[in-house]
């Protein structure tokens, strides 16, 4: 098997969605406009086969690669990619002596039984999984709190209004989100998101992307977006509110939930990047699935 790459572009969305909505894989790397987003920062390149999807990055002078499927690992593929990872980088660079897959969840390790391998367990790229309907509803005592944050939200702010999230409403957006950046500060990774974003909306409709807004008084406090991962899980790709309006983050998450397609059993709302606060608020919502993620360093056996 000889794998041939290319670099990612809108056109590869048909072909490659074919492979991963139906795969199962819920991982919010294999999200199609995750991948146009950020192609920017890893030099991602795709390879599509006949039931696998293949993803290569290149970042940081290291090669890894990503594989897509529902069907088991097989030793022809991997053989495959230790063959692709000899090659040199496009400016003669080698590349390191070890291939590099990553993003698999733990049930997938064992498929490399008959490798050498190395496993780093990255929990800081876990994914948090929610029954759609759990945030939509947020029944339970263990949500007593949640729903607090909404009642008084809707207290202080009676005549709110939730609003599809229209191409009209993207300088809305960019404010809000430069306010939340001011608040964090500048650094590379914002200014990422930033150029993340701007794809996503110069790309709307191309991506399939679907979003959703709170509007207090006429100006907006909050909004989300995301697309499918697969055809029952929708990936929330972003997600920003003023932190000065109380319940702004609460009301987001849980109208969001309640007027997306209810073809979407489960939503993905990404990693906690090992940020505290983050981590926190993530696991306060009682995730369905925590989705692990795994480095493994693959070396040929003698």
């Amino acid at each position: 098997m000889t794998l041939a790459f290319h670099p990612l572009t809108l056109i590869d969305r048909e072909a490659m969605q074919a492979v991963t909505l139906p795969s199962g894989r819920r991982n919010c790397n294999y999200n199609f406009a995750n991948l146009v987003g950020w192609k920017f920062l890893f030099g991602t390149e795709v390879c599509v086969l006949e039931k696998a999807v293949v993803l290569r990055y290149t970042f940081d002078g290291q090669r890894a690669y990503m594989v897509c499927t529902s069907e088991a690992l097989s030793q022809e593929l991997i053989e495959a990619l230790l063959e692709d990872s000899k090659g040199d980088f496009s400016d003669g660079t080698e590349c390191g002596a070890a291939m590099t897959l990553i993003g698999l969840e733990d049930s997938q390790v064992p498929q490399l039984s008959g490798f050498l391998i190395s496993v780093e367990s990255i929990r800081d790229r876990y994914d948090y999984i929610y029954c759609r309907t759990d945030l939509a509803t947020l029944h339970g005592k263990h949500l007593d709190g949640k729903r607090n944050h909404i009642r008084r939200f809707r207290t202080q702010h009676p005549d709110f209004e939730y609003r599809p999230l229209m191409p009209e409403f993207f300088d809305e957006c960019r404010r809000l989100t430069e306010i939340w950046q001011e608040e964090k500060g500048g650094n590379d990774t914002i200014h990422a998101e930033k150029q993340v974003m701007e794809t996503i909306f110069s790309n709307w409709d191309a991506l399939g992307m679907i979003g959703g807004s709170i509007f207090v008084d006429g100006r907006m406090v909050a909004f989300a977006y995301g697309s499918a991962v697969t055809t029952d899980t929708f990936d929330v790709c972003v997600e920003k509110a003023d932190r000065h309006v109380e319940g702004a983050f609460a009301i987001i998450n849980q109208q969001f939930a309640e007027h997306l397609p209810e073809q979407y059993v489960y939503l993905n709302r990404e990693e906690d990047m090992g940020i505290p606060g983050l981590r926190q608020a993530k696991l306060s919502y009682h995730p369905e699935i925590l989705l692990t993620y795994n480095a493994v360093h693959i070396t040929e056996n003698d």
